[in-house]
């Protein structure tokens, strides 16, 4: 049982191993299983009010709050109302409060939401419909197409041939492309018979719960019969069923058990480096108070054994309390007389302003993005000056960088490259804008509307007939693995990789239409005719052959091969009459790469007869070979894919979202360091990487580790490090003594000459980030310029997050938009979430919410500098404020006793912070910049100050303390000089106490003002507002309280009557607030004067340019796209996986039935039944409708620019 958030019961042993047996609730219950209910929330009803408390009370200040209302409640050390303390501390409690039990509520709904979904559960012989938290471990479960899966789920059986299924993993590792999944033969048998299925008392035993998504051993016994288990026949909670009537399955795991579960990072209660610098500075400013009440303690006991007797005619005392009694009593007293050092309306007003700063990036209009109707979101509001001191960004790709769309951009075809547009009268290569039209496919009514090419000279080619154009078009319709069908008279692909998914819908455009597949056919429609090719063999991908190839026979029965791959890989194996052609499609590839492309070479060529049958044979005895099966393949495969002739290279782009190369770019100019983490394929990471700038052909070296072993990743690491600094000797293979022992160590940057990137796959980095390898792993890598980890799991991205966290004690930031990504955001200091196509597990779990990575520029170079700049300067100003105000107490104990007399009239104590001063500091905290977003943006350095603590850190809170000790001096003494012994202008005398205190506490406030005006930047009608009206408030309310009417109200209350009357009517009481204002600042003024003329900083250069220019905003940046000629070559457009090539040609057909054999062509427009609406290069897999246009900022060459006819 549970009771606070607490189990109360034995803690289980750790578990080893799991068994299980099916339908056999009793006996899986003797085990305590978890069940299938997930939490994700903090609180509940009972917890609520002790867990938030302490939480609360973490903060130093609040402890210390506490104290001093204990204090405050015994009346021999008390001079002040214990209320004063409790209502404000009473008030941020339960501000704060509230706000962590909104939060809490979402993700109760949250958890309610997913736990009362409902499942078909197996149970006593009958599907029942049972709540998702109600199934527990060995349930057998029915689920249906585009449910998600319950559970981490044993796959029994399934409604498809060969029992398989189809899921979309999206939720876990970011892909939306299908995978399949297939269930043992000896439970397939059991099909969807209830009874069967009742009746089966299989037991697992297999692998105790972990986060590996890629790894599961076990084994089934039933029959007396072992079956081993892998990966390949579990289905993991948080995937989607796609294409699969139904499925049956056994519960393996359940709830926290899951891996999706286990790889979600726990919900941590966030602080900022400014909430924990303000901890250790109160510890200080205690420490520093405590000081000052032993020294004021100690005078008053001194005081009183040498002069307590000879005023007690003035000051009566009781004989039995001697002076060192009454030293102790007033050590007590002062604490609470100078408690002002840190009063609790700071943590108020730190509240308030966190909120207002929220709400701007709530209504940020150039955050929101139309197309979605997403405005940006603060989903927290205490961490916002966090944002402007980001020095590592993690950054998920697929979803966040990238639209996970693919387009076929462009090709080379037989040495002429298509899909740029030319302009005929220049000859010159246009740029592609939405002014212009796409090329019309209105000749084909089954192509894909969202389709788009512009480059009509590719269409005229296919319409000529053109031999190799044909020849291009076909093969990409035949060399695939494609799954079509049509869902209402829709023709839809499923494609194991969204690369080939846009490469055949490219070829469905240009008349070449995949229609349909059978294990032992494919057929198309070419140019209207349907034509039907029987297919012999299927030459897989996978990570070594890079390349796939299928064997076909046409109609007319020509034999022949068609290959797609790698460059390099194709390359090897062409006929050496292809050279010429090999030199001008390298030409091509070379400029498609350096557009960040991913590129495919396509070969084909005509086989013999008799040699492909006694080849075939020769691989149908190599394919039921028990030893050495793979090795006899590749042979034969090596044999056969060779001599073959060059048609020409495609090139498909993963469309990056609009802006990140920009973004990217800025990001860098403000000296962050972006990661990416992504669970896609090395070579997919990398082209992203030099599509968006992350990495560069300028870099003077990109280091790629894929070792297999720790000290193999180990040499690699210290090898690049030796590269990056070859004269470091040593230091570059060891670690700095200077970073080794148990104490929390930093890891300081280290200079290298160039610039660097490091790519590292998942198996390496499992290694890297082991506990005797993690230093090595992280010097080498914050000695790059970039990082990109490849086929990483989420716990893997946490594990990242936190090493940086723990040895660089830098501000972190990590944002994504999947499931996937939820422990890295959970990890971070700031978790970013973008609101895209994998759902809104990231967005819920976040800090900050948006729909574009662009947004986070903004949001960093703006939003957060700001948050952070106006923090600082509030924090600033209400230490100088407030230590000045503390300060002349502490020097006025000297000259009355040390009897704890307050140097200002009460009410003005309590009113200091409340009223005068408590509006003009919050309208500089809430509306002050010292340059507009604009220039912001446009220097991006700026930001750097943000990350090296420059605007508050324990020094700058020194110099304010000093500040304040001077001004405190200054506001002491010439007051107490002008009353002392001075006389009135009616002749009266002038040194009386209540006029000292309210010349003083005039003093006072008008400096503190003065102090403020010199710290605003901008100058709003509210900051004039606050500061002036403050001013007025102090006059009206200091004359009303010292009226004659109150008075005689009740005059214990009002004492001061008249003063204000009788004192501020003398030009020497305005001589000496002029001359004391004046001498607080002029330090300030003269520092401040000579750093900007010999050490200017960079707020100082950008706001001399800016008044330079008088303050005008710069002109929206262009965007370009970006050219480059590279010699680097984008990767293959495949799958990261095994293909299925084995399955399609298993002589079962994958599907129940084949797509109608219509070829849907008609003379003129489109046919009447048909409906094309499939998928275009703006492919997703995920079954989603996609936006076929981006909204792009035009150039200003754009804005005058509009080209009417794409054929002109």
């Amino acid at each position: 049982m549970s009771f606070f958030g607490l189990d109360c019961v034995k803690k289980k042993e750790e578990e080893t191993e799991r068994r299980i047996r099916a339908n056999d609730r009793e006996y899986n219950l003797s085990f305590r299983y978890a069940t299938n209910a997930i939490k994700t929330s903090k609180y509940n009803l009972l917890t609520f009010l002790p867990l938030n408390l302490f939480e609360q009370f973490q903060r130093i200040a609040n402890a210390y709050f506490l104290c001093l209302l204990v204090l405050q409640v015994i009346p021999v050390i008390s001079s002040l109302s214990w209320f004063t303390t409790v209502v404000p501390l009473a008030l941020v409690l339960t501000v704060t409060a509230v706000k962590d039990a909104i939060d809490d509520i979402h993700r109760h709904k949250s958890d309610r939401k997913v736990n009362n979904r409902k499942a078909q559960v197996l149970i006593n012989g009958e599907l029942r419909s049972e709540k998702w938290m109600n199934v527990q471990v060995g349930d057998i479960i029915r689920l249906e197409n585009n449910q998600f899966v319950t559970a981490d789920l044993l796959l029994l059986s399934s409604s498809e041939p060969l029992n398989l299924v189809y899921i979309e993993t999206a939720e876990l590792d970011g892909e939306t492309n299908l995978k399949v999944k297939q269930a043992l033969t000896v439970t397939g048998e059991m099909g969807g018979s209830i009874e069967a299925l009742a009746a089966f008392k299989g037991e697992v035993c297999c692998e105790a719960p972990n986060n590996r998504l890629d790894r599961f051993t076990g084994t089934l016994v039933w029959k007396e019969q072992k079956y081993p288990l892998d990966n390949q026949s579990v289905l993991l909670r948080g995937c989607t069923l796609r294409n699969t009537e139904w499925c049956f399955g056994m519960v393996l795991f359940a709830g926290p058990d899951t891996k999706l579960m286990q790889n979600c990072g726990k919900t941590s209660f966030k602080r900022t480096s400014i909430d924990r610098l303000m901890n250790v500075l109160v510890l200080f400013i205690f420490g520093f108070l405590v000081l000052m009440c032993i020294i004021l303690a100690v005078g008053h006991g001194i005081w009183e054994y040498y002069e307590g007797s000879k005023v007690t005619g003035f000051v009566p005392r009781e004989e039995s309390r001697g002076p060192a009694l009454s030293a102790f009593l007033m050590f007590w007293s002062y604490i609470i007389i100078l408690n002002t050092v840190v009063p609790i309306s700071l943590y108020v007003s730190m509240e308030v302003i966190r909120l207002g700063n929220s709400y701007y990036i709530n209504w940020d209009r150039l955050m929101y993005y139309n197309r979605s109707d997403t405005p940006a979101e603060a989903r927290t509001t205490t961490l916002n000056e966090e944002l402007g001191q980001i020095r590592y960004i993690f950054s998920d790709k697929t979803g966040t960088l990238t639209q996970n769309i693919m387009t076929f951009n462009k090709c080379s075809i037989n040495g002429k490259s298509y899909g740029d547009v030319i302009d005929h009268y220049s000859g010159q290569r246009l740029e592609i804008s939405e002014d212009m039209f796409p090329v019309d496919f209105s000749f084909n009514p089954l192509a894909d509307s969202k389709f788009q090419f512009y480059d009509s000279s590719l269409l005229e080619a296919v319409k000529l007939e053109t031999e190799e154009v044909h020849n291009f078009f076909r093969l990409l319709a035949l060399c695939h693995t494609v799954m079509a069908e049509e869902k209402n008279n829709d023709l839809v692909y499923q494609a194991q990789s969204p690369d080939e998914g846009a490469l055949v819908t490219a070829a469905r455009n240009f008349g070449f239409v995949f229609r349909s597949r059978t294990p032992e056919s494919l057929t198309i429609v070419e140019m209207g005719v349907q034509r039907s090719y029987e297919l012999l063999a299927i030459l897989d991908f996978n990570n070594v052959r890079k390349r796939m190839s299928v064997i076909v026979r046409s109609p007319e029965g020509t034999l022949s091969l068609y290959c797609k791959g790698a460059d390099t890989i194709i390359y090897q194996r062409l006929h050496e009459s292809c050279s010429k052609l090999m030199e001008v499609t390298t030409e091509h590839l070379n400029e498609f790469a350096g557009e960040g492309l991913r590129t495919l070479v396509l070969a084909y060529k005509d086989l013999d007869e008799d040699y492909f049958s006694e080849w075939l044979q020769r691989h149908h005895e190599a394919s039921t070979a028990l030893e050495g099966r793979e090795d006899k393949l590749n042979e034969l495969y090596e044999e056969i894919e060779k001599d073959l002739l060059l048609i020409g290279a495609s090139a498909v782009e993963d469309k990056l979202q609009d802006g990140v190369s920009q973004t990217i770019e800025q990001l860098a100019k403000a000296d962050i360091k972006i990661w990416v983490l992504t669970g896609d394929k090395q070579e997919t990471a990398e082209n992203i990487g030099y599509s968006c700038n992350l990495l560069r052909e300028e870099m003077t070296d990109v280091f790629i580790v894929a070792a297999h072993s720790t000290e193999d990743v180990r040499r690699e690491l210290r090898n690049a490090r030796a590269k990056m600094r070859p004269n470091a000797g040593e230091d570059a293979f060891f670690i700095p003594e200077s970073i080794l022992g148990n104490d929390p160590k930093v890891v300081q940057d280290e200079t290298v000459n160039g610039e660097f990137g490091l790519v590292i796959n998942g198996h390496s980095l499992a290694y890297a980030l082991e506990s005797s390898m993690e230093l090595e792993f992280l010097r080498t890598a914050c000695m790059c310029k970039t990082v990109m980890c490849c086929r990483v799991t989420p716990l893997q991205k946490a594990q990242v997050v936190e090493l940086v966290k723990k040895y660089k004690q830098a501000v972190t930031l990590a944002i994504g938009d999947g499931a996937n990504d939820v422990s890295m955001i959970k990890a971070a200091h700031i978790g970013v979430g973008i609101s895209g196509q994998e759902g809104m597990q990231a967005v819920l779990s976040s800090d900050f919410s948006f729909a574009q990575f662009r947004f986070l520029q903004r949001l960093l170079l703006v939003h957060g500098r700001w948050s952070y700049l106006r923090m600082c300067k509030f924090l600033r100003y209400f230490f100088y404020k407030n230590f000045t105000f503390t300060f002349v107490h502490f020097w006025y104990a000297f000259f009355c006793g040390f009897s704890a007399q307050t140097v200002y009239d009460q009410s003005f104590i309590a009113l200091y912070n409340l009223v005068y001063t408590s509006l003009p500091v919050l309208g500089m905290a809430l509306f002050d910049q010292d340059v507009n977003d604009g220039w912001s943006l446009e220097f991006p350095q700026l930001y750097v100050p943000g990350q090296l603590s420059l605007y508050f850190s324990k020094t700058a809170f020194m110099k304010c303390a000093l500040h304040s000790c001077y001004s405190s001096l200054v506001l002491f003494f010439i007051p107490y000089a002008t009353v002392y012994d001075s006389m009135r202008s009616d002749g009266k005398e002038g040194a009386d106490y209540q006029s000292f205190a309210l010349l003083t506490q005039t003093c006072l406030t008008f400096t503190v003002c003065l102090q403020l005006s010199l710290d605003l930047s901008y100058w709003t009608a509210v900051n004039h507002l606050f500061v002036w009206g403050s001013l007025g408030m102090y006059f009206i309310v200091t004359f009303t309280m010292q009226s004659d009417g109150l008075y005689q109200l009740h005059p214990p209350s009002f004492f001061f009557v008249g003063t204000s009357r009788n004192t501020l009517d003398q030009f020497s009481v305005w001589l000496t607030v002029f001359l004391t204002a004046v001498l607080c600042v002029l330090p300030v003024l003269v520092h401040r004067l000579i750093f900007i003329q010999f050490k200017p900083t960079i707020n100082d250069k950008v706001r001399f340019k800016v008044h330079q220019k008088k303050d005008q905003r710069p002109s929206p940046q262009r965007r370009t796209k970006i050219r480059r000629s590279s010699t680097r070559r984008s990767g293959y457009a495949f799958s990261h996986t095994q293909g299925y090539g084995d399955l399609v040609t298993s002589k079962r057909f994958l599907r129940r039935s084949a797509a109608p054999r219509s070829t849907g062509f008609t003379p003129k427009g489109r046919s009447p039944g048909f409906k094309p609406t499939g998928r275009s290069a703006g492919y997703s897999p995920s079954s989603k409708a996609q936006n076929n246009k981006q909204e792009v900022e035009p150039t200003e060459l754009q804005q005058y620019r509009t080209v009417q006819d794409s054929t002109f």
